[in-house]
Order: structure tokens, then C-alpha cells, then sequence
């Protein structure tokens, strides 16, 4: 048997797990989630240089990425809000089940109801992460003669970059048109910025154009090395086979 074939025959059982490795190194990061959900956890992770992809199965869609990006990738969809919260309507909240509700539970049904709905239209407004409204409607008693002011508190988390200062008094004015018996006064606006991705650092370094490694890039590297270590252990057996003629 020759030199290269003893070296072949070294070589192969390092080699084979790299390959199959590229393959199959892959991890779940989200499931059912709808397709518009993961078509943008899948930009916003191409956009930050991670590959992922997504699979449908049986109407949801679920997205994966490598085994060596998934910690990146969480980080990077936790900076951005993503996959984006599903927020209930009016009509799923009041679906029909045949139970017949209290008064007090139908009034706490309708809160949420309201709550989820103008959370939602804050959710769409540009650089906007996450949108929650909490509101105190006090029930009317009909022994007042003057009824309780309701009141209303917005929380958002925006994106890094963006100013949502200027928007305040729409947001307020958006949430005060929503609630009957709503005061201007009596809603708070709370803005709140969001960490930058922590792997935006890492992910600026490289040039305009350029992309972060691939499992491609480094399984052919893995392999490269190999090879080279393999030459020098094949130059290595003959010059000690000269030596010792």
C-alpha cells in the first residue's frame, strides 16, 4: 500500500463527520408561526449576515438556522421585536362558545378587546418593537352624579436610531379617539429604546458587500487544514523513509 493510500485512508475518518456536519447542523429557532411572522424573521436574520430558512407544515411555517448562529440569532430577533406578537380582535375575543358571561366578565372580555386592538395599530406605526396599552374604564355607578375619569398608559420600546418623540401626541390622540370618556390629559406616553443587537458590532466589521462566514466556508477551511496537516505528514513518512534506506 502506498503512502497517499495509508494517508487516505487517516484522513477519512476526520473528514467524513465534516461534511455531514454542513448538512445537518441545523436548529429550530420558531414554530407555528404564520407566514408573515417568519418571512420577517427570515429577512431581518439574512439582513444581520445569519442564514436561515424557513418550512411550512400544514399552514404554519417554522424557521431554523445553524447550529453555530443560533445564539446570534436569538439575540438579533430579541433586538428587533421578532417574530412579532399576534394580538387578539374584537372578534376573537367575543367568539361564541355557548357559556353564558357575567356582566363583569364581559366588561373585563371588552378592556382586553380594546387594549389588544389599539396595541396592535401602535405595533405597525415605523420603528416601533413593541406597543402595550393599559386601561382603567371605571364603571359608571349610577349613584355619582360625577363619573370617575378613565385613564390609559402606553408603553413602547422603539427601535435604536429612531425618534418617536415627535409622534407623542399623535399616539395620544390615536389612543384618546379609541375610549369613550377619554381625557387628553389622562394618557401617558412612555418611549423606551431598545439594546442594540449584540452581535451588530461584530456583524459591522467586515466591509461593505462583505458576508459573515458560512458553514460552507468553514467546513472547506476544516477540510483545507486537514489536507495540509496531510502533506506534512506524508512529507514527514518519506523523508524518514530516506533517512533510514
Amino acid at each position: 500500500m502506498t503512502s497517499i493510500a495509508r494517508l487516505s485512508r487517516r484522513l477519512a475518518p476526520l473528514v467524513i463527520p465534516i461534511v455531514l456536519l454542513a448538512g445537518c447542523g441545523k436548529q429550530e429557532l420558531y414554530s407555528q408561526l404564520s407566514e408573515r411572522q417568519a418571512n420577517e424573521v427570515v429577512a431581518a436574520l439574512q439582513a444581520a449576515g445569519i442564514d436561515a430558512e424557513k418550512r411550512s407544515q400544514e399552514g404554519q411555517f417554522s424557521v431554523l438556522t445553524a447550529n453555530g448562529d443560533f445564539p446570534a440569532a436569538v439575540d438579533t430577533l430579541n433586538a428587533q421585536g421578532l417574530p412579532r406578537e399576534t394580538f387578539d380582535t374584537m372578534g376573537s375575543v367575543f367568539k361564541r362558545e355557548g357559556f353564558v358571561s357575567t356582566p363583569l366578565e364581559e366588561r373585563a372580555r371588552l378592556l382586553h378587546a380594546m387594549s389588544q386592538e389599539i396595541s396592535n395599530t401602535l405595533s405597525d406605526i415605523d420603528g416601533v418593537i413593541t406597543a402595550r396599552v393599559h386601561l382603567v374604564v371605571p364603571e359608571r355607578s349610577p349613584l355619582s352624579d360625577k363619573p370617575q375619569p378613565s385613564a390609559a398608559a402606553v408603553f413602547i420600546k422603539y427601535r435604536p436610531g429612531r425618534n418617536l418623540a415627535a409622534q407623542v401626541p399623535q399616539i395620544k390622540a390615536l389612543v384618546v379617539n379609541s375610549i369613550e370618556g377619554l381625557a387628553y390629559d389622562n394618557v401617558t406616553v412612555a418611549l423606551f429604546p431598545a439594546d442594540p443587537s449584540p452581535v451588530g458590532a461584530s456583524l459591522a466589521a467586515p466591509a461593505p458587500g462583505a458576508r459573515a462566514p458560512r458553514a460552507g466556508t468553514l467546513v472547506g477551511a476544516s477540510i483545507g487544514l486537514l489536507v495540509l496537516g496531510g502533506s506534512g505528514l506524508l512529507w514527514w513518512h518519506r523523508r524518514n523513509g530516506e533517512g533510514t534506506r
